[in-house]
């Protein structure tokens, strides 16, 4: 811990220097990486230094119990090391956290994908749930959600819905929403009450800007049509869906929400580049076997990660064996126990690896 305090501590002079220097100073966005490391830096070593200023605080105290001879200040000195102790606990576990490597994309807005699948109508009924669920999540946060795209049943079922979720550190919230969300509930339809599995996927990816993912312009393929599903006055009579073909990898994005074509093409580039950035990201931790075992599941889609049983009014997160009684208000958008819950395993799991 002392060589990392010792490492962190020149790290922190060198910053310093460079922020005095007139080329970092005239550069906004050097100026501003370089503010927010010494930002991160500062609280680290303030961490450190009440880690030792509390172990030097018990030492003390030690020493004075054991050339104290009157029990009365015996019993003082006691119970400030008992104390001190408790605050040196707290201290260090601040300090673990702060130890912990951030992760870059948690500032980042979202790209969320919901897409129903084994189930047929039950299936997109449950796909439209989660959307409003994440939906009432993002108004409690302040978030804002926007469609981008969507492909929507004639029962309130969403067969895929894509939509952009922007505000305060969205990212860290819902990185741990990728995966298989399984219901199992008696169908409206069902006349006999027999319970009926179905799932849909989710796919939380961090929006991508164009300095994260550079798409050159022969790489993509851009085709116009006619919208098809239900919308405005125009928008079944002009030619203003989009649909992208990134070249490269045969990922396919098309966008006809919007009456302009330009504002579908914006949308189409936004999803085609964070599909491209996750999929990037999803092959560097592959290579990574190390940050692998460090996150709280894959956050591949195909893995099942939450059950939501509506007889017993159970949700049942499978990662952590996490289980809540209160399905109605889980799915009234109250995520945060569950969201927490997952968060302080993916700490706890860092701070192993630390």
């Amino acid at each position: 811990m002392l060589e990392k305090y010792d490492s962190y501590k020149k790290e922190f002079a060198h910053l310093e220097k460079e922020l005095a220097s007139p080329d970092i100073v005239s550069n906004p966005e050097k100026l501003k990486e370089i503010s927010k490391k010494h930002g991160e830096l500062k609280e680290i070593i303030a961490a450190f230094e009440k880690v030792k200023n509390l172990e030097n605080d018990i030492r003390a105290s030690r020493d004075m119990l054991e050339k104290e001879d009157n029990q009365e200040m015996r019993d003082f000195f006691a119970d400030e090391i008992i104390d001190t102790e408790g605050h040196l606990e707290k201290a260090e576990k601040e300090l673990e956290t702060l130890l912990i490597p951030k992760d870059p994309n948690d500032v980042k807005n979202v790209i969320l994908e919901i897409r129903a699948g084994t189930g047929g109508d039950e299936a997109a009924l449950f796909a439209g749930d989660l959307f409003r669920m994440y939906c009432r999540y993002a108004e409690r946060r302040g978030w804002k959600i926007s469609v981008m795209s969507s492909n929507v049943t004639g029962i309130e079922g969403i067969k895929e819905m894509i939509a952009k979720i922007e505000g305060d550190e969205v990212y860290r919230y819902l990185k741990f929403e990728s995966g298989v969300h399984r219901v199992q509930r008696v169908p409206e339809t069902e006349s006999q009450g027999r319970i009926h599995t179905s799932a849909a996927t989710v796919a939380v990816m961090p929006e991508a800007e164009e300095v994260d993912i550079e798409i050159a312009p022969g790489d993509i393929r851009v085709d116009v049509f006619r919208s098809s599903g239900p919308g405005g006055q125009s928008v079944n009579t002009t030619d203003s869906a989009v649909r992208i073909t990134h070249i490269p990898s045969g990922m396919v994005v098309s966008c006809q929400d919007e009456k302009s074509q330009l504002k579908n093409k914006d949308k189409a580039m936004s999803i085609l580049r964070s599909r491209l950035l996750a999929q990037k990201q999803d092959e560097e931790a592959r290579k990574r076997s190390d940050l692998r075992k460090s996150q709280i599941g894959s956050g591949d889609r195909s893995e099942k990660i939450r059950t939501y049983n509506y007889p017993q009014d159970r949700v049942t997160d499978h990662r952590i064996s996490f289980t809540a009684h209160n399905l109605p208000e889980i799915m009234n958008g109250k995520l945060d126990d569950i969201i927490s819950a997952l968060q302080k395993a993916s700490q706890q799991k860092a701070l192993e690896n630390l």
